[in-house]
């Protein structure tokens, strides 16, 4: 696109929302005259939309959990997967769309994959945040493209122990000790704060991020979902794992029949 067309669009746009107020949206260059920037806030609302995603930083390790709608009676189990493999340590639940969420990850493999063949150890959960965190920036800086639609947390085992990170569409990095993302963060935010991470394991953990995120489905207006839990613990030698299918099964089934049993008291 010339420099000409581009100022004529430039131009266009001005006129548009001189004239009728509305129109902020159409660039993430564009601040609105509150100082929003809509594309940004778009974006974070399809993560919303999303199944719940949640993340666990314990005492001996994290977990990360995620609500996986099964969108088709024909799909295979495992596919569509939003629970991704990094490094051996650092992990990826996504939330948002799938798509731009597959990119994020691609991107943060890269850069584990360049760090160790500059550094010749593994990437410190600090350096990769930062950058994945400057990556999600920059697609909210230019006019030619747009922000992602998903956001990650990030499960990280360094040097510095276990970490947990969530990135957004904003470009904002923070690190937490337990967080979520997708439609039912609020209600999921709400138990994680009952929880007494510091004297929590990771195997004990699987519980309560099966319990959290079945209290937070919707049975009546959110499709069948399955449940994936990843961890990084002592049990998986301190290297991101998918959790085994006897733990989670088992965790699920305890975690369903104590919601049972509380509805029936209600």
């Amino acid at each position: 696109v010339s420099t000409q067309s581009h100022g004529a669009f430039l131009f266009l746009l001005s006129v548009n929302m001189s004239s009728t107020g509305a129109g902020y949206d159409l660039s993430t260059t564009t601040f609105s005259p509150d100082g929003r920037v809509f594309q940004v806030e778009y974006a974070c609302k399809a993560v919303d939309n999303s199944g719940t995603a949640v993340g666990l930083k314990c005492k001996d390790g994290v977990i990360l959990g995620v609500e996986k709608f099964v969108l088709s009676k024909m799909l295979v189990p495992g596919t569509n997967k939003r629970l991704f493999h990094v490094d051996k340590h650092i992990g990826m639940a996504m939330g948002g769309l799938i798509a731009d969420g597959r990119q994020l990850v691609k991107r943060a493999q890269s850069e584990a994959s360049n760090y160790y063949s500059t550094y010749g150890h593994p990437v410190p959960g600090k350096v990769i945040s930062d950058r994945m965190a400057m990556f999600a920036h920059a697609y909210t800086l230019y006019w030619s493209v747009r922000p992602f639609g998903a956001a990650a947390l990030m499960g990280v085992y360094d040097e510095d122990g276990p970490q947990l990170y969530m990135v957004e569409p904003s470009g904002s990095c923070l690190r937490y000790y337990g967080c979520a993302i997708g439609k039912g963060k609020t209600a999921a935010k709400t138990e994680i704060e009952k929880l007494d991470l510091n004297n929590l394991t990771v195997r004990e953990a699987c519980y309560h991020v099966a319990k959290i995120i079945h209290s937070v489905h919707d049975d009546t207006k959110d499709k069948e979902f399955e449940l994936e839990l990843s961890w990084i613990c002592p049990e998986s030698n301190f290297e991101h794992q998918m959790v085994p299918k006897t733990i989670r099964d088992e965790a699920q089934a305890r975690a369903k029949a104590d919601l049972e049993r509380d509805e029936m008291q209600d």
